[in-house]
């Protein structure tokens, strides 16, 4: 969609809630990513204890975003422990709060059959201290089996359908990278939501078919990692990775140009890239990762940053090619 047709929007109340597709759900633009609350310094850099990661918990329940999104293998699940036991001390999840887990492959075996499927979900509940949760999905698929694979009977993605059925889930997801393959399950009719990460941002348009399939068919699209990893924050000279993998110059410089158009306007580089999602309008939320409550604060105030309407033409203007995406 070209962005011209988007410069009569104004970017929404990030506490606003808006459809979550089909679903009946309402959720804010915003989605409080929890990868980071599992202390994975290996990935991020830096360690986040259990009182800290705790009391981030506590400020999103209080705080104004009401849709929270984890995973059985964050951490080897101690995001959903960490969640748990602010669930716990709670005496449940907030009303009117959406809680979404995903489940993953045996991260011993990388077994991802309908009873592994199962069994992900059994252990996110424990985790979580709740009966079921309101949204649940396939996570990253690609890196363990095939699409046939997933669909195959008694397969994954028979497993998660059965287990809306049960109730153990109000609705199901998918979760992945390439684009190409999420459009595929999308096609399927059988899932409510879809999350791509890394592939719709300032420097990455990958995804731009998949937003307008996924509105076709009443998909909610959950927008994942907008920063890219840090480097739409931090820029590329201080964070030279583009979602957690090397990236080539011409990504790079395309960043330092977008920057110094950021600058020039006196606009944060990090609320050009959140608000490139939120004004979005097939982006039915945008995962935003946070460590520490003030984090939510931050979010808050990029969100609301005045963005020149003619700020976002030129930044289109120093786009990467999409052979830069190639592996």
């Amino acid at each position: 969609m070209p962005l011209d047709s988007r410069d009569d929007l104004t970017v929404p109340d990030p506490a606003l809630r808006r459809p979550f597709g089909r679903t009946g759900l309402a959720v804010t633009p915003i989605c409080v990513g929890t990868s980071p609350l599992a202390s994975m310094p290996g990935l991020y850099g830096y360690e986040v204890g259990e009182q800290r990661a705790r009391a981030t918990v506590e400020a999103v329940f209080d705080g104004p975003f009401n849709f929270l999104d984890t995973s059985n293998n964050y951490g080897g699940g101690s995001a959903e422990r960490r969640i748990g036991a602010v669930v716990r001390d709670l005496g449940g999840v907030p009303a009117g709060f959406v809680l979404a887990t995903k489940v993953d492959a045996d991260p011993d075996t990388g077994d991802f059959s309908g009873e592994r499927v199962r069994r992900s979900a059994e252990e996110s509940l424990e985790r979580l201290g709740v009966g079921n949760v309101p949204l649940l999905y396939l996570h990253d698929p690609e890196f363990h089996i095939t699409f046939e694979e997933a669909m195959s009977p008694g397969g994954a993605v028979e497993a998660l359908v059965a287990l809306r059925e049960a109730g153990v889930a109000d609705h199901i997801g998918i979760a992945g990278g390439p684009v190409g393959l999420l459009r595929r399950y999308v096609a399927t009719g059988v899932f409510d939501a879809v999350i791509s990460h890394n592939r719709w941002t300032l420097v990455n348009r990958e995804a731009d078919p998949l937003l307008d399939e996924a509105r076709e068919h009443g998909v909610a699209f959950v927008n994942g990692a907008p920063y890219g990893g840090g480097m739409l924050v931090k820029g590329p000279d201080a964070q030279p990775r583009y979602a957690y993998r090397d990236t080539g110059e011409s990504v790079r410089n395309a960043v330092r140009a977008m920057r110094r158009v950021c600058d020039a306007h006196g606009v944060p580089l990090a609320a050009a890239a959140l608000q490139f999602s939120l004004r979005d309008p097939r982006v039915t939320s945008t995962i935003v990762g946070v460590s520490e409550p003030e984090r939510l604060a931050e979010t808050l105030s990029l969100a609301a940053t005045p963005i020149p309407p003619a700020l976002w033409d030129e930044l289109d203007r120093h786009l990467p090619s999409p052979a830069a995406w190639l592996d």
